[in-house]
């Protein structure tokens, strides 16, 4: 029996790329001081809006493509929604 590999879409790969762009820009934005230095500040600054619309939007964005593609189980999509998900509550809690 031949089991295949992941067979994603570009689209795909690009949504769980950001996921974990977006997740460890949050993760690393509480584990290091920010504001030690001006220029890393000034940087978090300007990209935390994007992100947080990003932390939000992903989950949703991969849940309506994994709709779409019929719920295929080797999709990226499940990995992205449970990286944005599980950072959401990492944040909260």
């Amino acid at each position: 029996m031949y089991i295949s590999s992941f067979t994603n879409s570009k689209a795909g790969k690009i949504v769980f790329i950001l996921s974990i762009i977006i997740s460890g820009y949050w993760l690393l934005s509480r584990g290091i001081n920010i504001y030690r230095f001006a220029l890393v500040g000034a940087i978090y600054e300007m990209l935390w809006l994007p992100a947080l619309l990003g932390l939000f939007l992903l989950p949703i964005i991969s849940l309506l493509m994994l709709i779409k593609e019929k719920i295929h189980v080797r999709s990226l999509y499940i990995y992205s929604i449970l990286i944005g998900v599980s950072t959401i509550l990492f944040l909260v809690l």
